[in-house]
């Protein structure tokens, strides 16, 4: 039977040993600095898919991609220890792209208020093309009875 609760619980406390063993003892070189942002664990719980983000540029991003696959052994080796589970999942890591995309947003929105502030500026000294009241008066009929 599948148990997500277990699932969640696994994959924080994957995360976690992750986030130790990375700052404790991978000694790699390439690495930078990385910050384990999620973890998700499959409902069998024999894979594990961990999101990471990096300081830095794309150079700085690429070595610790590649310092965590080299890692990813020990890696598993210790979550196996510190979590007690019957079958070691297997770890998958992929780069974070939330934080970029978030910047994005925010260039994007502020780029559409700076437009906004245009078109309201533009609009404060405008005036109407043609009539001020461009409606058509209703027609008023003169009743000729009562002329007389």
């Amino acid at each position: 039977m599948v148990d997500v609760a277990r699932a969640r619980k696994l994959a924080v406390r994957i995360r976690e040993v992750v986030a130790s063993t990375l700052e404790m003892q991978v000694k790699d070189p390439r690495l930078g600095m990385v910050t384990i942002t999620d973890a998700k664990v499959t409902p069998d719980l024999r894979e594990a898919t961990l999101y990471y983000t990096v300081f830095g540029d794309a150079t700085a991003r690429q070595e610790s991609a590649m310092a965590l696959e080299s890692a990813k052994g020990v890696l598993r080796a210790t979550v196996g220890k510190q979590t007690g589970v019957r079958y070691t999942p297997s770890l998958t890591f992929i780069a974070d792209v939330v934080p970029e995309t978030a910047g994005r947003i925010e260039e994007l929105l502020a780029k559409a208020r700076a437009e906004d502030a245009k078109v309201h500026e533009q609009a404060e000294g405008a005036k109407p093309a043609g009539d001020a009241d461009p409606y058509k008066a209703p027609r008023v009929e003169v009743d000729d009875d009562e002329d007389e």
